[in-house]
């Protein structure tokens, strides 16, 4: 392999003109942003300053008692036609969209405004009389039930106050202000109000977005020309030398296979900054990675050596345990099946089964403490006492008593083994067991349901000399189980952590009791899984069960 540079996708040049010129845009847009929410709060309130002085300045010369009997005999008087004129001369003069009177009715579909008085322009009297509003005359369907209740709640204000709010009717999206009109007597009468056009509003503000954009463009342009020369020049330069050598470096270290032939090049950077000490950082760790590399080689050959070795064991202790399925098929009389899942390579947990006599099928089910290479030594050691010592016509509890001196004649590392043996007479359905401290096992009765069995515990194998043993019996009958395991079950843990425990253990094997054997131990293991949800297994996990069926 040649040492060359990689040509990456996004490099670091790039990457940094990209982040400065978010930069630039996200700080200049956030600028106009706020920019132009106190622009437009300030517009917003000069608008309602202009408006309130206008409807302040009408009010101080309408006669309203006059105007009520205007709006209630449908006459225009002296007095009103003057209103008109002053109306008219506002909507002329002023920057304003409309300028009128109106009493509002209800809050219907159709006609719940009445038109009052409104300023008209020159324009409109000349090009647009057709359409201009009377006194007297009903809007229609001009304004919504909802901009009507705006105008009824208006009624409702004290004299000089004003409300503001957008409302889009017949005759267009406007920004309005509005103010009762009370007679003498204090009673509201009519609505003034003044328009000004949305439109109108968001023309400002658009240039002022359109200045702010601009302005970020010109900016984001400048910037980015100098802050490029400058990283080209004190960054990334530097930063590309460096790179060139470490890859160079890491090139060799994949086709050399002698660390000592390895080179590093230094690039001799000056720049009396970070990127200085980073050059002279990756020289140090070059110098080191070499040692390391020497180090590691024979680590590697050392591990490589004991990993070969696990797996044989593995392997040989895997082949120890029945593992053939059905193991007797000349034998109806019973079903079996099991399995175990060492925590480590190789694992301290076993079961076994095996015929004594023609007619005598003996299960085994065992936990050694420790986990490892020593347990599964001693493992090696119990199954084969424990198979060899099991006789036709020998209590179960002098085979665990002679079983139990032998362990501890030899048991130089204080290990000791959980075990449970059952003898089933395959003829009378008689099961006659023994407990050495191990889980008492799960007994499912046909048509019943599975119940942990209580069995006096014993004391554990290879722990203290001269125990005795007692030997127990129950009787099964066709369609009984019995499901053996070790503490691995019950003990799994999640990320909780938490506990598989025995409730558990017992709803998934009474969910199971009219399964086989095979399927049963799966199904076990599945919800085993599941509840684990990934978590690491600290135990070894077997399990084994029998039917008799007669």
């Amino acid at each position: 392999m040649k040492s060359e540079t990689k040509k990456y996708k996004h490099p670091l040049r790039r990457k940094m003109l990209l982040g400065c010129a978010l930069f630039c845009a996200i700080s200049c847009l956030a600028t106009g942003f706020f920019g132009a929410v106190i622009y437009t709060d300030g517009m917003y309130s000069r608008y309602d300053s202009n408006m309130t002085d206008i409807l302040g300045y009408v009010m101080s010369g309408v006669d309203t008692d006059d105007l009520e009997k205007c709006i209630e005999t449908g006459v225009e008087s002296v007095k009103f036609r003057e209103l008109q004129k002053q109306l008219d001369n506002i909507k002329e003069n002023f920057d304003i969209e409309y300028i009128y009177i109106v009493k509002p009715l209800n809050t219907e579909e159709t006609d719940n405004m009445m038109n009052v008085i409104a300023g008209v322009t020159q324009y409109e009297v000349e090009y647009e009389a057709d359409t201009l509003a009377h006194l007297g005359q009903l809007t229609g369907t001009l304004y919504s039930p909802e901009v009507a209740a705006k105008y009824l709640e208006a009624m409702e204000l004290e004299k000089g106050e004003v409300n503001f709010f957008e409302n889009r009717t017949g005759y267009g999206h406007d920004y309005t202000a509005i103010t009762p009109v009370k007679n003498s007597d204090g009673v509201s009468i009519a609505v003034l109000a003044v328009d000004l056009s949305i439109n109108e509003i968001y023309a400002v503000l658009g240039n002022y977005v359109l200045l702010i954009f601009a302005g970020t463009v010109i900016l984001i342009i400048v910037f980015l020309n100098i802050i490029y020369r400058w990283l080209s020049k004190k960054v990334i330069v530097p930063v590309s030398k460096i790179q060139t050598a470490a890859e160079k470096f890491v090139n060799e270290s994949r086709t050399q296979n002698d660390p000592d032939l390895l080179s590093y090049e230094d690039p001799k950077i000056n720049s009396e900054d970070e990127i200085e000490a980073l050059s002279m950082s990756l020289s140090t760790l070059a110098s080191d990675l070499k040692k390391y590399m020497k180090n590691l080689v024979k680590e590697t050959r050392e591990k490589e050596r004991i990993g070969t070795e696990l797996a044989l064991a593995t392997k040989i202790q895997a082949d120890m345990l029945p593992c053939i399925f059905p193991p007797f098929p000349e034998k109806s009389e019973f079903d079996i099946y099991a399995t175990m899942e060492p925590a480590k390579e190789v694992g301290g947990d076993f079961y076994d089964f095996f015929m004594v006599d023609d007619k005598h099928l003996a299960v085994v089910m065992a936990d050694v403490s420790g986990k490892g290479i020593p347990a599964a030594l001693f493992m090696v050691i119990g199954k084969t006492l424990i198979k060899d010592h099991t006789q036709t016509g020998i209590s179960l509890g002098d085979v665990f008593s002679e079983v139990n001196d032998m362990l501890c004649a030899s048991n130089n590392e204080g290990l000791f083994i959980t075990a449970f043996e059952g003898v089933l007479d395959i003829e009378t359905g008689e099961f006659r067991y023994v407990n050495a401290g191990h889980e008492p096992p799960y007994i499912y009765k046909a048509g019943q349901e599975y119940e942990k069995y209580k069995v006096r515990p014993g004391f554990v194998l290879a722990g203290m000399e001269n125990m005795k043993y007692k030997e127990g019996t129950l009787s099964l009958m066709p369609g009984d189980k019995v499901f053996l395991y070790t503490d691995g079950v019950t003990e799994a843990e999640n990320t909780g952590p938490e506990l598989y425990g025995d409730a558990r253990l017992s709803d998934i094997l009474n969910k199971t009791k009219n399964c086989d054997v095979e399927q049963t131990l799966k199904k076990v293991r599945g919800d085993i899984s599941e509840f684990t949800d990934g978590a690491e297994q600290f135990d070894d996990i077997t399990m084994l069960c029998l039917e008799y069926h007669g």
